[in-house]
């Protein structure tokens, strides 16, 4: 591996003019198209994107409507992730926590590094909090979706489990006409495919190839060429490709390993720059509060600020956009609710704990790198590399710690990629049908444009990315409308049980276990 990898690297001279060509041929066709595409999803009124009042208002409607589940059903979440309320024998192909693990692995990744490095340059400090406040309120929004994706799932003879959206959107539009609800239903599938491509395909490999250039000379580096970038994006491709092989049990296998570790040492180097700063915690966090509310030279003000905030909390924890339900209904379970208990977790994780450290890190340890980086997007209006913020705050650490950064990125994006490209799997079998033939053209457009993700620039993949997530939100979001009498009778039938005492009783591995929980519920 390392003489072929040597050998690439001696070549880029001679190849440099030609992979220069193709980086460019990539960037002219993708710009114009992504311009239009963009535009049209972001249709505002004036300085408000209808799509994103249209996700924002989701989160509150639901948050409402369910007695902000969210927060009294927090323990509850917990005890179902532990296994407290599950048997052997329950139906699925994933546990609870795999299940958790595996839409985690297509959360927790480039968006909380990358994304929130973007949305605190576009938008200042404050974008931070309304990231959190979004997160919060998105909670609710996951558990909808996912117990849905549970609720109206098939399974088949030989154990396949095939739910989410392309199960239950159906149901919640068969009041439509067949021929609308098949278009809308479809249009979501597509969008589905577009954002597996571009959110979860490039834009995870074009950050992980901006930082490990960076550790590695920058520009001037052995990947600092078209070719490193070409090399970077193959290397990424044939791991991405061998995991994906195995389906959905070898991505939870692979993720409830890899999510973990990779979260640990994040969290862990972004506490490091945090608390060596201790000096540094509050005025950072009345930086991210004061800028929510009074943002300065940002166009919009407060809702400019605002808006930039739940836009990239969207793309972080992708709630409402059908996704996550996707992972959810491979759960073993035989309670739907069960797992959109789990699965509000998600956005507390991901947006609420881990956007917010790097929102921290980048503030107190982002330093001339992230006013440049503000400076030149309120002059250029240029989407800035977001993991650079995050590598710069690392910096402060230690010289090479930027290093270790490059490989949880690199773990962080397999693990994004290896759950999208099961999204997208199951949006293309809808498409297209199931056969192993048409499961692999679709693996190998993914792997393509993981490749072309290395060398297409940052902003254009954003914008794309963008436009795809918020196609997908408004179909999903108006089927979870229709539905969510259904997951609200779910919901108060699992916590009667739970409260009673039924539900522990599915957690008895014998009969003595399950008289032991039958005294322990007595003396409660």
């Amino acid at each position: 591996m390392n003489t072929y990898l040597s050998a690439a690297l001696s070549a880029q001279p001679a190849g440099q003019g030609v992979v220069s060509s193709i980086e460019e041929t990539v960037n002219s066709v993708l710009d114009p198209v992504v311009g239009v595409f963009s535009g049209i999803v972001f249709f505002s009124v004036g300085p408000f994107p209808i799509i994103v009042i249209w996700l924002i208002a989701a989160a509150v409607i639901f948050s409402c409507y369910f007695g902000f589940i969210q927060f009294r059903g927090f323990k509850v979440a917990l005890e179902v992730v532990s296994g407290k309320f599950s048997s052997s024998t329950d139906p699925g192909e994933v546990t609870h926590f795999q299940a958790l693990t595996s839409a985690t692995a297509a959360t927790v990744g480039m968006g909380n590094i990358a994304g929130v490095g973007a949305a605190m340059a576009m938008g200042g400090p404050g974008a931070a909090f309304w990231m959190v406040v979004a997160g919060l309120l998105a909670m609710c929004t996951k558990f909808v979706e996912c117990t849905l994706g549970v609720k109206y799932r098939e399974i088949d003879a030989d154990g396949i489990v095939n739910g989410g959206p392309f199960k239950y959107l159906p149901v919640a539009f068969k009041k439509f006409p067949r021929a609308v609800s098949s278009a809308l239903t479809g249009f979501f599938a597509i969008a589905i495919l577009l954002f597996g491509v571009a959110g979860g395909g490039m834009f995870q490999a074009n950050q992980t190839a901006v930082q490990v250039r960076e550790v590695t000379g920058g520009d001037e580096g052995i990947l600092g060429g078209p070719v490193g970038g070409l090399i970077m994006g193959i290397i990424i491709a044939v791991l991405v490709g061998l995991v994906l092989i195995g389906g959905i049990k070898s991505i939870g296998k692979v993720t409830e390993k890899l999510v973990p570790a990779m979260a640990i040492f994040y969290v862990i180097s972004c506490l490091i720059v945090i608390f060596g700063n201790a000096d540094m915690i509050l005025p950072a966090l009345g930086e991210i509060v004061t800028g929510a509310f009074s943002p300065e030279g940002v166009s919009g003000g407060m809702i400019g600020v605002m808006f930039v905030g739940f836009q990239r909390a969207a793309f972080s924890n992708e709630a409402g956009i059908g996704s996550a339900p996707i992972a959810h209904a491979a759960v073993k379970t035989r309670r739907p609710v069960s797992e959109g208990f789990v699965a509000l977790l998600e956005p507390f994780l991901d947006t609420v704990v881990v956007c917010l450290m790097s929102a921290l890190t980048v503030v107190i340890g982002g330093g001339i790198v992230f006013q440049d980086s503000m400076a030149e997007y309120q002059e250029t209006g240029s989407s800035p590399d977001g993991v650079l913020l995050i590598s710069e705050a690392f910096g402060t650490i230690a010289g090479w710690w930027p290093i270790l950064l490059a490989v949880a990125v690199m773990l962080f994006a397999i693990s994004t990629l290896i759950t999208w490209g099961y999204y997208g799997l199951k949006a293309w079998q809808y498409l297209f049908g199931r056969s192993q033939a048409k499961d692999n053209v679709f693996r190998v457009i993914l792997l393509f444009f993981i490749i072309i993700g290395c060398m297409a620039t940052f902003g254009t993949i954003v914008d794309f990315a963008d436009a795809a997530l918020f196609c997908c939100a408004f179909v999903n979001i108006l089927g979870l409308y229709m539905l969510m009498p259904v997951v609200k009778d779910e919901m108060k039938k699992y916590l009667a049980d739970r409260k009673s005492g039924k539900l522990y009783e599915l957690g008895a591995e014998d009969d003595a276990h399950l008289a032991q929980i039958k005294e322990e519920q007595g003396n409660a």
